[in-house]
């Protein structure tokens, strides 16, 4: 009776922990590509473009800040730092103030960006991710027990098998601006954070750029740890800190150089500026098209201890060593706008400015204050960002552009002060600013309506009417930005019909999108005085 009852009981834990430690990886998440754009792709870009006899090819140089909050300049009115260089590109060219990027949090945002086109059309809806429960006791624990807050795992039956997390990332039938520049013969480079994949077919030389210098994830010790001069500050008050600080420089948060793995020890901010101006300087009697998408001020917490030194005015020493990396940053685009004007290309170079999205509050080095939320969330602080463009003699400066714009526009209109042709077989979402800068179209909307989702929540933004809901949560939130830009009255009660025909026309755009490629790993909590909503990630 004991021994069989034992047997029982041997079996009965063979079942539990088999059933807790079977793993999660599922073919449903299996990632294919569409060969039929990819095959139309192909045959766009081997085609000879139409010759411009009359006129330069105008450079373009694409400069992004990551997580920078759009009050985290003075030029918008921050207290704590002076941002000279960036405030003085902006007035030399058009301050876009109604910026908004395709999603709050940095993968997608820069897939929408590069590509022109709302990234959930390739199915770039949610954050890459290298790493997933593998099984149900891992996913159980990080769900249940997992200290969080505000972020929350969730509690997942299917994970993607490790060759389709592989895979995730910017598919190759997606066209770049890279490519379109590079098939009318300019010289192409990124130099920075890329974040859009680390598979062959998603990295940087495989899609239009010729010159690669950076690292492939979305964070990268700024210098080694421990690096003589170097500020280096864990922060415990923010969840991600940890995971940021284990990668070091290991893996896809190693530094390359077109493909190669090197090793540097010079702060990061100061290298993207140092090998963007070289990039100019080499490139400066030929046609280029230069991308420098800095880390900076995203964590970790890295700064020149010279820098910190002149912030002793900031008591907390979060916001100080934040301040610092911003001030960094500061120097390094002014690197950049001075080169363009010291080799006398400033009347033949257009140059955009903005960030990724807005700034992360969760790390508390900042708070995007007055504007609601910050990254990951979709209010106003995790979508609106610093947005400049300037192209001397051909944009008016020091002038104000005061509807709203997609980071998609960049694409269009890149290409069209390029002269260069759009490929037709795909949507491109992007719109050509230049008329609405300039006096054609002055004035007018660029865009009837901007769109984004992630998971369930969907958001639509249409004549200052702005609507965010979750209808699988049962949240809903309406505002009317033109009389309350920071979000602070609900009107979902009060509108119940604009509520609906805003829904509505959301759900007809997105009715035509393919489902996400890669799953949604958690939620991301948002407290304010109309309580608690949850964005997936």
């Amino acid at each position: 009776m004991k021994k069989s009852a034992l047997v029982i009981a041997g079996l009965l834990l063979i079942g539990v922990f088999t059933f807790l430690l079977w793993p999660l990886k599922s073919k449903k998440f299996a990632i294919t590509f569409d060969e039929k754009l990819l095959a139309s792709k192909r045959d766009f870009l081997i085609r000879k473009p139409p010759e411009h006899s009359d006129g330069k090819k105008p450079n373009v140089i694409l400069i992004l800040a990551d997580d920078l909050g759009l009050y985290d300049i003075s030029l918008t009115g921050s207290p704590l730092i002076n941002t000279p260089n960036i405030d003085q590109l902006a007035t030399e060219g058009v301050v876009c103030t109604q910026a908004y990027v395709t999603a709050p949090v940095c993968a997608p945002s820069r897939a929408g960006l590069i590509t022109g086109r709302y990234q959930h059309r390739f199915g770039f809806e949610n954050q890459i991710l290298e790493r997933y429960p593998s099984n149900r006791l891992q996913s159980f624990w990080a769900h249940h027990l997992l200290k969080s807050y505000p972020w929350r795992i969730n509690k997942m039956k299917a994970v993607p098998r490790k060759k389709d997390r592989k895979r995730q990332g910017i598919p190759p039938s997606e066209i770049t601006l890279a490519e379109l520049f590079k098939k009318h013969c300019y010289s192409t480079a990124i130099i920075g954070k890329w974040h859009l994949g680390s598979s062959d077919f998603s990295l940087p030389l495989n899609l239009g750029f010729d010159y690669h210098y950076g690292f492939y994830n979305s964070h990268s010790l700024y210098t080694p740890e421990g690096t003589n001069g170097i500020i280096d500050m864990h922060n415990p008050d923010d969840w991600t800190d940890q995971h940021i600080w284990a990668s070091q420089r290991k893996g896809t948060s190693a530094m390359y150089r077109n493909g190669k793995k090197i090793e540097e020890d010079k702060y990061l901010t100061h290298r993207f500026a140092e090998e963007a101006t070289q990039f100019i300087e080499k490139n400066q009697h030929r046609p280029f098209f230069l991308y420098v998408p800095f880390s900076a001020p995203h964590t970790p917490l890295q700064v020149p201890k010279s820098y910190y030194d002149q912030f002793s005015d900031i008591k907390d020493p979060v916001k100080r060593i934040y301040n610092a990396m911003i001030k960094v940053l500061d120097e390094a685009v002014g690197q950049i706008n001075d080169k363009i004007k010291e080799l006398a290309l400033e009347e033949n170079t257009l140059i955009f400015f903005l960030s990724d999205n807005g700034g992360a509050a969760y790390t508390l080095t900042t708070d995007n204050y007055p504007l609601n939320g910050g990254k990951i969330t979709g209010f106003e602080g995790g979508l609106r960002v610093p947005f400049f463009i300037k192209w001397k003699g051909q944009i008016e400066k020091k002038s104000v552009f005061n509807h709203p714009i997609s980071s998609m526009d960049v694409f269009t209109t890149a290409c069209h002060a390029a002269r260069i042709e759009l490929p037709q077989d795909r949507t491109i979402d992007g719109i050509n600013l230049l008329p609405f800068l300039n006096s054609d179209k002055k004035g007018e909307r660029p865009h009837q309506a901007l769109f984004w989702k992630a998971g369930s929540v969907g958001i639509i933004l249409k004549e200052d009417w702005k609507l965010i809901f979750d209808e699988q949560r049962n949240q809903s939130r309406l505002y009317h930005l033109e009389k309350d830009p920071y979000e602070k009255i609900n009107l979902a009660n009060d509108f119940p019909k604009k509520l609906s025909e805003l829904k509505k026309e959301f759900q007809n755009w997105s009715k035509t999108l393919p489902v996400p490629a890669w799953p949604s790993v958690g939620t991301f909590s948002h407290e304010d005085e109309n309580g608690v909503f949850l964005f997936d990630i």
